[in-house]
């Protein structure tokens, strides 16, 4: 910016001292131009005469001293000399006045100039006390961050108590359940032991058989119905053990396949209710399980009829079920 405006300044007043020396050198043309025209044809210039003598005693002056010219020519000459004076005098005056005024705009140029680079430079210390756009963007960002952030910390705390009221409620479920079964058992255990119905050999097909899976994952309710399904056996699906639990009290299953880890009853606690109840001890229970070498000991004082390692052969709970078919169970 100052440089352009430095720029500015230099090239107005090249032109102004271009037009000021055009106009003296068209001036002194004409002055030289007239000066010849006025005394062509006259004899060369007599000795200087004082301007301060009037017209009449000057003329007389020039016949006493050049008595055979003309007094017609003598006063032409000297008119011509005073046109040819004045006519300088004119020019050197207007030279000076030229000269004066560029001068006086080259000054107001100069102090236009001053006072722009004044005026910048204060624009710029305003601009340097004041943020930026730029700083202002930069502080604006960081706040949308800072909220954002504040609103990711308080959804993730939400979430959070979300999962631990989940939790609560599962276990305060749990625990509900242990206290009813143990409430049965006692019950059990204070009336006196009935009979214990006459067993009857089962010679039953797999179309009457029912198997029940109990497992939370999709993936294997799915995977082993189908498997079931293709050796023609009835399949019901819990997706946990308490949804076992309610199934198995409104239709008994032929057979129990139940996972170990599932929320709200695991499969130790379903067995355990399974076998606690005279009317569900017999069905035979199958667990499935990731390690059977670290839940082999809880499963068998649970009640576990087979345990299995995931993954198992598919040949070996087919054959454990087609056992089951031709075992002599207790009626229902």
């Amino acid at each position: 910016m100052m440089d352009s405006y430095l720029l500015w300044v230099a090239s107005a007043v090249l032109l102004v001292l271009l037009l000021v020396k055009q106009l003296i050198r068209r001036r002194a043309r004409r002055s030289l131009a007239r000066g010849p025209r006025a005394v062509r044809g006259t004899a060369p210039a007599s000795p200087p005469i004082s301007r301060s003598a009037s017209e009449p005693d000057t003329v007389s002056a020039v016949h006493e001293l050049n008595p055979a010219w003309p007094s017609s020519a003598e006063d032409t000459r000297l008119r011509a000399e005073r046109e040819a004076a004045s006519e300088s005098d004119r020019a050197e005056a207007d030279r000076e006045a030229a000269e004066w005024e560029a001068r006086l705009l080259a000054q107001q140029l100069a102090d236009e100039e001053r006072e722009r680079a004044r005026i910048a430079a204060e624009q710029a210390a305003v601009e340097a006390a004041v943020p930026s756009p730029v700083v202002a963007e930069v502080d604006e960002q960081q706040v949308r961050e800072a909220l954002a952030r504040e609103a990711a910390e308080r959804e993730a705390r939400l979430v959070a108590r979300q999962l631990a009221e989940q939790l609560a409620a599962q276990n305060a479920l749990r625990v509900e359940a242990e206290l009813r079964a143990h409430d049965e058992a006692q019950r059990l255990q204070a009336q006196p032991a009935a009979p214990a119905p006459p067993a009857v050999p089962a010679s039953r097909t797999p179309e009457q058989c029912l198997i029940m899976i109990a497992d939370d994952s999709k993936v294997v309710r799915f995977k082993t119905s189908r498997l079931l399904a293709r050796h023609l056996y009835r399949v019901s699906l819990a997706e946990d053990g308490l949804d076992a639990a309610r199934q198995i009290e409104l239709d008994l299953p032929d057979v129990l396949i139940t996972d170990v880890e599932m929320p709200g009853m695991d499969g130790f606690e379903l067995t355990r209710q399974v076998r606690g109840n005279p009317r569900t001890a017999h069905i035979p229970i199958v667990m499935i399980t990731a390690d059977d070498v670290k839940h082999r000991s809880d499963a068998i004082d649970a009640g576990v009829s087979v345990l299995l390692s995931k993954p198992y052969p598919e040949d070996h709970l087919l054959s454990y079920l087609q056992s089951t078919l031709t075992r002599a169970v207790a009626a229902p």
